[in-house]
Parts: C-alpha cells; sequence; structure tokens
C-alpha cells in the first residue's frame, strides 16, 4: 500500500456477473475505507461469496470495476494478490504440520525474510505460542480458525477478506475469532467480512452492507441502519439470559479451556 494512497481500500463501482441465466451481482457499488472492518450480510445465494472471490482475484466479473489498494483486480490481478489475503469459509491449514510450521511455510512462500521470526511473532499474537510445536490436527476449532487468520496476516497485507470465518464453531471459539478480527482492525488492516450471523456484524463492524438481488441495497453504521426505521418505543420488559449467555456464564465458571481439545 503507498503511503500517499487516501483513497478507499475497496472501491467497486456496477460489479456484475452471471452464472448461465442467474444474475448473481446486478450492479454492485461499495466502498471500504481503509483500516475499518465492513461486514457484507446477505442470504444464502445472494452473492456474497461470488463478490469476494472477485476481489480477491479468483474469479472474473462480466462488468464493471474493482480496485483493491488502489489497483484493478482485472488489469493487474497479480499486484492485488501481493497486497490482500482470503481466509475461506473453512480453515486452510496444513494438520500434518504444528503451528508454527503453518506460518513458516507461508512466510516462505511470500519469500520473506526469517520466517521464523514472523511465525513466532504471529503465534504470540494470537495466543498460540504455548500451541506452537504441537502438530494442528489436535487444536481445538477455534484454535484452528486463528492459526488460519494469523497465516492470513504473513506479510502485513493491506486488505484481508473474510468469508464466514465463524461458520460451525462453538460460542467459546466464535468470541475466539472475534478477538482475532479485532486484532486485524487495530493494527490498521481493512477487513471485508461476510457473514449471516446478525450478532457477529453487529459486534465487529464499522460499517454493514446488505446485498440482496445482486445489489447493495443498503449500507452505513449500524446507526445509520437502524435510524431507517421509526423511533423504538419504551417499555418495560423482563430480560431472560439467552442460552449462549449461559452456556459461556457456567463454562467460564468451569475454570480455564484446555488447549489439547480438539
Amino acid at each position: 500500500m503507498s503511503p500517499i494512497d487516501t483513497g478507499p481500500a475497496i472501491h467497486v463501482r456496477n460489479l456484475t456477473k452471471s452464472y448461465g441465466d442467474l444474475r448473481v451481482l446486478d450492479g454492485v457499488d461499495l466502498d471500504v475505507a481503509r483500516g475499518t472492518i465492513v461486514a457484507l450480510l446477505g442470504s444464502n445465494g445472494a452473492g456474497k461469496t461470488t463478490a469476494v472471490r472477485i476481489l480477491s482475484t479468483l474469479l472474473r466479473a462480466d462488468g464493471g470495476t474493482a480496485v483493491v489498494d488502489g489497483v484493478d483486480v482485472a488489469a493487474q490481478a497479480a499486484k492485488v494478490r501481493e497486497s490482500i489475503s482470503l481466509t475461506g469459509q473453512f480453515a486452510a491449514v496444513d494438520e500434518v504440520l504444528t503451528g508454527r510450521e503453518n506460518l513458516m511455510l507461508v512466510a516462505r512462500l511470500r519469500q520473506l525474510p526469517d520466517p521464523g521470526r514472523v511465525a513466532d511473532e504471529l503465534l504470540a499474537r494470537f495466543a498460540l505460542t504455548d500451541a506452537a510445536r504441537r502438530a494442528a490436527s489436535t487444536y481445538s476449532g477455534g484454535m484452528r480458525r486463528r492459526l488460519d487468520v494469523a497465516m492470513s496476516l504473513v506479510g502485513d497485507p493491506a486488505v484481508v477478506f473474510l468469508d464466514e470465518p465463524t461458520t460451525g464453531l462453538d460460542p467459546q471459539a466464535r468470541l475466539e475469532v472475534w478477538d482475532a478480527v479485532r486484532s486485524l482492525a487495530a493494527s490498521g488492516t481493512t477487513v471485508l467480512l461476510t457473514t449471516q450471523y446478525l450478532d457477529e456484524a453487529e459486534t465487529l463492524a464499522d460499517r454493514i452492507a446488505i446485498l440482496h438481488g445482486g445489489r447493495i441495497i443498503a449500507e452505513g453504521t449500524l446507526a445509520d441502519l437502524r435510524a431507517l426505521f421509526p423511533p423504538a418505543t419504551v417499555e418495560y420488559v423482563e430480560k431472560q439470559p439467552t442460552l449462549e449467555e449461559i452456556f459461556l456464564a457456567i463454562v467460564g465458571s468451569a475454570g480455564p479451556r484446555h488447549t489439547e481439545e480438539s
């Protein structure tokens, strides 16, 4: 990322993509400011993953323009790949290798000096140092996902795409991944997050975009979206704890989670 480039990290205009007669993206417009987390919401089949695949150079759009970190995705795909990272819906770690070896492998592929130092810094950042020399197959779901996110940060990419990063995780593992995502934004990394979990978007995102019918039909902060509805009326309601709150309270009171859990 150029230090003088102050434009949006992601700039999309009139993006289109069809599969046969099915129009998945029908003129998508989206801007993502640098150093922010934007959540892209939509039902199954809305086109969230298609949009991410186009922005991460894995798929060509039929029309429109997409610029990531100041570079046109269609015209300079290789250059775009130098400044981005993609974490898909399922952890892409090599379970035969240790956590440290996974990170060192990616560092070597990116031709970074001192892969061991890079790996150790990321292990510390994501609280995986104690499990660094264990095979990734012994990691819990949350640990594997944290390792997956850590691998996406090798080389300090300017933009990270997270495609439904907490799918299939238990409540504790989701919270671990949320902490990892927050750390990305705290370090200045731009994050485009797709998710079907509305509480995830509400918790993590600076801005939220809703993709429906192939277009972004609403976009803004949570406050902006709430302002689209009539003001809330004040009523007394006895609030019962949610099952997630009960589960976390009970498990949390039982002591720390064992890292050897698979």
